[in-house]
Order: C-alpha cells, then sequence, then structure tokens
C-alpha cells in the first residue's frame, strides 16, 4: 500500500470519529499527533496535511494539530502521551507500533487511531479486526509476513551466503515478532540469520563495523521506524553487499541512485 493511501485512511478515521465531548473543551477540536519517527519526514508529514484539506480540515481554522515526534527515542513517546491525556486531545493519531503503544497504555477513553506494522491483536492494541473494541482502531501493514519473501530478494540481488546479517532495534516492541518471522522463513530456506543490534545512530556505526567482519555478502535491515529516520547513515556505511530494506524514502532514493552510479563509473576505469 502506498504511503499516500494509508494516510488518507487515517485521516478519514480522524474526521468520522466524533470527538470526544468534555466540559470546557476548546472551540475547535484538537488531534494529537504522536510519532514515532522524525519531523524530517516531509513527505508524509506533507501527505497528512493534504489528508485534512481533502476531508474539510483546516490548520488553525476548524482544527488543532499537536505535534510530537520521537525521533526515533522511544523512551519520550510515554511523556508525550501522557501530555496529551493532560490537555486533553480529542483524539490521538499515533504513527508506528511504539507511538500507538504508548497511547494505548495513556488512555482507554481518548480515541486512538493508529497506523502500525505488527499484528494489532497479538500486541493487544484492538480485541480483533472485525471488532476493535476499546478505544482504538486504525490500520495495519503486516510487514511480518513478508520476511520469507524479502530473504527471497537478498537471494535474487546475488547474496550467495548462507549466513544473513539483520540489523535490530531492540528497543522496538515489533522486533520480537519480526524476528521470529524472520527465523521461520530462514529456517524454511536454509539460512541462518545473526542479529546485530542498534539503537542510536553510534550503534549503528559499530553494528556496520561488525557486519562487515562476517562471512556473508548480504543485509537485511528490519522494519523500525528508527532505521526509517536513519536511512542516509545506513546507506552511507557503503558496505558494498545487496542489502534489502523495508522501505525507501526519496532522499535514499537519491543517495542508492548516486552510489550506483558511482561503482558503474569505477568499474568503467
Amino acid at each position: 500500500m502506498r504511503r499516500r493511501d494509508f494516510i488518507k485512511f487515517i485521516v478519514a478515521s480522524t474526521a468520522s470519529w466524533p470527538f470526544v465531548a468534555r466540559a470546557q473543551q476548546p472551540a475547535m477540536p484538537v488531534i494529537g499527533f504522536l510519532s514515532s519517527l522524525s519531523k524530517a519526514q516531509n513527505d508524509l508529514m506533507a501527505a497528512w496535511r493534504r489528508g485534512l484539506t481533502e476531508t474539510g480540515y483546516v490548520e488553525g481554522k476548524n482544527v488543532v494539530v499537536e505535534y510530537r515526534f520521537a525521533e526515533g527515542q522511544y523512551d519520550r513517546l510515554g511523556a508525550f502521551a501522557a501530555e496529551f491525556v493532560r490537555r486533553p486531545v480529542s483524539l490521538i493519531v499515533a504513527l508506528a507500533p511504539p507511538a500507538a503503544l504508548a497511547a494505548k497504555v495513556a488512555t482507554t477513553t481518548i480515541p486512538i487511531v493508529f497506523v502500525v506494522g505488527l499484528d494489532p491483536v497479538a500486541a493487544g492494541l484492538v480485541a480483533s479486526f472485525n471488532q476493535p473494541g476499546g478505544n482504538a482502531t486504525g490500520m495495519t501493514l503486516i510487514t511480518g509476513p513478508l520476511g520469507q519473501k524479502r530473504l527471497e530478494l537478498l537471494r535474487e540481488l546475488g547474496c550467495k551466503s548462507k549466513l544473513v546479517p539483520v540489523l535490530v532495534n531492540p528497543t522496538s516492541p515489533d522486533s520480537v515478532p519480526e524476528i521470529r518471522d524472520l527465523q521461520a522463513a530462514a529456517r524454511t530456506l536454509a539460512l541462518e540469520l545473526r542479529l546485530v543490534n542498534a539503537s542510536t545512530p553510534d550503534e549503528i556505526n559499530a553494528a556496520f563495523s561488525a557486519i562487515a567482519q562476517l562471512d556473508s555478502d548480504g543485509l537485511l535491515v528490519s522494519t523500525d521506524p528508527f532505521f526509517t529516520i536513519r536511512q542516509e547513515q545506513i546507506v552511507a556505511t557503503k558496505l558494498g553487499v545487496p542489502t534489502v530494506y523495508h522501505s525507501v524514502s526519496l532522499p535514499q532514493l537519491e543517495v542508492l541512485q548516486a552510489m550506483g552510479r558511482a561503482s558503474l563509473a569505477h568499474g568503467a576505469k
């Protein structure tokens, strides 16, 4: 599903869910926008604002949006969610599993609309797909079952090694189910996974130094939002081996294209 499609879904869900009535509620409804990602994800924010406009909402005119970005530092999300509850906001939009889970812990009454990549039932966000119940609803990309396909893509890209390093953020709530699915897929394909942890920019550098010492000619980057924020750093490590990411932003695509052009030029000499 394209990013624009699921952003439009969030906005449509936001528009269709009646705002919670409270005493002394402000003249305009207030949406708390809680993101595990970075404010620098400009394409995401542009899509969000377009979606608001398409459903008749204009920030500052008939709706107020309070933005909080964790910048990949998930320990900040709990405080942000609690801040929204104290205000209180009329609704919380939560992007990525860490934000959705923090919002769910913070309130059982304020409506929550989420976008996650894990199973929301298994994560405790909703009771079921057909009848979510409680105060949360949204959509899931369910990226876990794609693990086998991503490993197969590595083989198609030329990875011959049986050992496949996987870059993982151990602080992410969706790392456990994703790794479980990847390990099941690896057994099917007769591959061995080597988990390499990183949850800070410095740890990414250290992780790639460790990966470079392994006898492997491929790399899988897990679907954690932190790695989405650090895409340019990850690409810039230039391991020179086939690598599969869960998504590619426009800045990352430009870096990859530049690296490809440089490699071709080097090979022509």
